[in-house]
């Protein structure tokens, strides 16, 4: 009966000291790492941070209807929101389809039901972050070649459908020709709602960032300079960034 007892505590003390080894290893409680804020752009409806991260239940149902393969799961080198989906911009942005078939897949509320159509949609907001590199303020024409990047994206996926070939074929048409791509590919209801070239002082043309923009993260997918001249702002609305800007 001893002996018996002897082997019992024997195995609960090496069964806790190996799970607690392993969650050390892998930084699962106490990583400060883990614990940082999340700030990357949503899925369309998204609601507040700290409620998305409690509410989804990462099933990735978003992800298998996003016709454009927009949406991607976080893995765990990106914070505690692992297995969270997320938009990576600067690879593909949200073309804000008619009946947000993200929204309606989304079976815990993490993405809210209210929104339904992309004039609903508020993932952020747009900002010229880096002027000074912009082709249309300088009347530089877009370079041949720039939609390789767009080319690799989309060959890549496996199951691509006409939308995707079809958001391709536009990409191409602007080669060579003087840069417009932040405006033209606005895929909201009424763009120029969202965003416009202006005439510049430079003599160039820039984008303009209205009220109607949803920070969707096209322009900035779309823009052909190395490091994206616009960018989206996640969860930061235009009142925010504009209206209220000192």
């Amino acid at each position: 009966m001893e002996t018996v007892k002897t082997d019992k505590r024997v195995f609960i003390k090496y069964s806790t000291l190996g799970i607690l080894g392993v969650v050390l290893g892998g930084g699962i409680v106490f990583s400060p790492y883990a614990l940082r804020a999340e700030n990357r752009l949503r899925p369309p409806g998204a609601v507040d941070e700290k409620k998305f991260l409690a509410l989804c239940i990462k099933c990735g149902q978003c992800l298998q209807v996003c016709p454009y393969h927009s949406i991607k799961l976080a893995d765990f080198g990106k914070g505690h929101g692992l297995g969270t989906p997320y938009i990576d911009a600067d690879e593909r942005g949200c073309y804000a389809c008619s009946a947000v078939p993200c929204v309606l897949a989304c079976p815990s509320g993490a993405l809210d039901h209210h929104c339904e159509k992309p004039q609903d949609i508020k993932m952020g907001i747009a900002v010229l972050k880096f002027p000074n590199s912009c082709l249309a303020m300088t009347n530089t024409p877009i370079p041949k070649g720039y939609n390789s990047r767009m080319h690799k994206f989309t060959n890549s996926v496996v199951n691509r459908n006409e939308l995707e070939v079809k958001l391709l074929e536009k990409f191409d048409s602007f080669e060579d020709k003087q840069c417009t791509l932040c405006a033209d590919m606005c895929p909201v209801p009424n763009p120029l709602g969202a965003i416009a070239m202006v005439p510049d002082a430079g003599g160039g043309n820039r984008p303009e960032i209205y009220d109607g923009c949803i920070g969707c993260g096209a322009c900035q997918e779309v823009c052909p300079t190395n490091t994206p001249s616009i960018v989206v702002k996640p969860r930061v609305t235009y009142e925010q960034f504009y209206t209220n800007k000192s």
